[in-house]
């Protein structure tokens, strides 16, 4: 039997030309349109068209406007956990999605319009370090040609995000995975991690195919996550071990768990 094909499908056109506005363009010729992750930014490798953004460790620039929308410390998600006095909730330029982020990271629109539409912008912690991008209006088609090693690192559902009256699909989770050589010193086409949000179904066994970290939303998909990157993202054990353990680390540290709560406070936009 082939490998197994994502069971989510998004519409079949070509992600290439979003990607790149958000991610610079690879290093090497691009690939086929995929659900692969491309690897942080590393001295030997080059990357390929992904459905995660990839240049985690890149220069910001300076802050635009974009954080004019996001409200100060408010109402928050309607959920049992009321929202920290030191956090406060984003929204979208367009109404659409909001989400709850600490006071002291800020949002910014790195391209202004995109030529897919949509929205598009980035979170930076206090540092000015990114750590993680929203797009929406991506839209494109998944096919799993190759299985890689599986890691998982962290899994919640989300069912804010489920398509109302539409019980028989996957809900969307958070997650943070791995694909590729656990014993490989860095990233690479075939090595990395991230964490985003999926509709793929969990995997079982030990071998999946590349990531595929977008939900749906309308009018077709959307994405919000960030390649793991040693060097951007706060770290703490032995700078030699393998990078695949690096990422297992990183799961436990401060800073991913406020990466994770704000990711996973993005829901539809109060109206």
């Amino acid at each position: 039997m082939g490998a197994r094909r994502p069971a989510v499908t998004l519409t079949a056109t070509t992600f290439l030309a979003g990607l790149l506005l958000a991610c610079g363009s690879p290093a090497g010729p691009p690939a086929t349109p995929s659900a692969e992750v491309s690897p942080p930014p590393s001295s030997s490798t080059a990357a390929p068209p992904s459905t995660v953004p990839a240049d985690a460790s890149a220069s910001p620039g300076p802050a635009s406007p974009a954080d004019a929308s996001a409200s100060p410390a408010s109402s928050g998600p309607t959920s049992a956990d009321p929202l920290p006095s030191d956090w406060r909730t984003f929204t979208t330029s367009d109404g659409g999605l909001s989400f709850d982020l600490p006071s002291a990271w800020r949002v910014q629109d790195p391209a202004g319009e995109t030529p897919l539409g949509g929205v598009f912008v980035e979170v930076l912690n206090a540092g000015g370090k990114r750590m993680a991008t929203l797009r929406t209006n991506i839209a494109t088609g998944s096919e799993c040609t190759q299985l890689y090693p599986y890691l998982l690192f962290d899994s919640e559902p989300m069912q804010a995000l489920a398509e109302p009256g539409a019980a028989d699909t996957v809900v969307p989770r958070f997650v943070f995975e791995g694909r590729g050589d656990s014993t490989a010193p860095e990233p690479s086409q075939s090595t990395v991690a991230a964490y985003g949000i999926t509709m793929t179904p969990e995997e079982s066994g030990p071998t999946a195919c590349p990531m595929f970290q977008l939900f749906l939303w309308p009018p077709s998909g959307a994405m919000f996550g960030a390649a793991y990157n040693p060097g951007t993202n706060a770290t703490p054990g032995d700078p030699s071990l393998p990078y695949l353990e690096k990422a297992k680390l990183y799961a436990s540290t401060a800073e991913y768990q406020e990466i994770r709560k704000m990711i996973t406070s993005l829901r539809a936009a109060e109206t």
